[in-house]
């Protein structure tokens, strides 16, 4: 490895270390999977999801969306109020590589796109977000990745050097953003392909049991 050692993990969380899907919450509500992926489309979108991320209220949100769609006024509702059960839990394999990385000793902060009121729900549900020296969450922030501003306001905030830190998203384009700031990036696709890199950084060793069949 050629530079500065990497010293500082960032991981993205959701569907990097937490699962998410709201078709876990509205394949219960609309029976019809045509039906309920128009409705993930056309009313409770990705955009309009991803301003509540930005710091939009869902009070201000869910009412907006009423006005549009009196019809699913109940649906709308359910995805801030019910908004728990569109978590699909800990995805095993990322953690266990948090616990190794804490376990050697690497610094380990996180940079999400998450509404500040959901967040605490997932504070309290996942101990190992404990794990983290800091946590900066978009929607405290009113700035959402891929905005460069936001990734500044982490290395900033920690007093991270770029050259010596790995960001992990499962989006490239956030991953992209990260890289021209100066830092080391790594699209996640699956724990395995993460776990090499990794050990290709140095970042994590080879523990016996691989080395035997290695």
């Amino acid at each position: 490895m050629t530079g500065k050692s990497i010293d500082t993990v960032i991981f993205d969380l959701g569907n990097v270390l937490i699962g998410w899907d709201p078709r876990r919450l509205y394949r219960q509500l609309i029976e019809d999977e045509a039906q309920m992926e128009w409705f993930l489309r056309e009313v409770c979108n990705s955009a309009w999801n991803e301003r509540q991320d930005a710091g939009r209220p869902w009070a201000e949100a869910t009412a907006l969306l009423r006005e549009s769609y009196p019809e699913h006024a109940e649906l709308i509702d359910a995805y801030h109020l019910r908004w728990q059960e569109t978590l699909l839990g800990p995805i095993d394999g990322s953690v266990e590589l948090l616990a190794a990385l804490k376990a050697r000793g690497v610094r380990l902060l996180a940079l999400t796109n998450w509404s500040q009121e959901t967040f605490p729900i997932a504070r309290r549900l996942y101990p190992f977000l404990q794990w983290f020296e800091g946590i900066v969450v978009s929607g405290e922030e009113r700035l959402v990745k891929p905005d460069p501003r936001i990734y500044q306001r982490l290395l900033t905030r920690y007093a991270v050097d770029p050259a010596a830190a790995l960001y992990i998203d499962d989006s490239a384009r956030n991953v992209a953003a990260a890289q021209a700031l100066g830092m080391h990036g790594w699209w996640f696709r699956d724990p395995a392909g993460l776990r090499e890199h990794l050990l290709a950084l140095g970042l994590l060793e080879h523990d016996n049991q691989a080395m035997r069949h290695g």
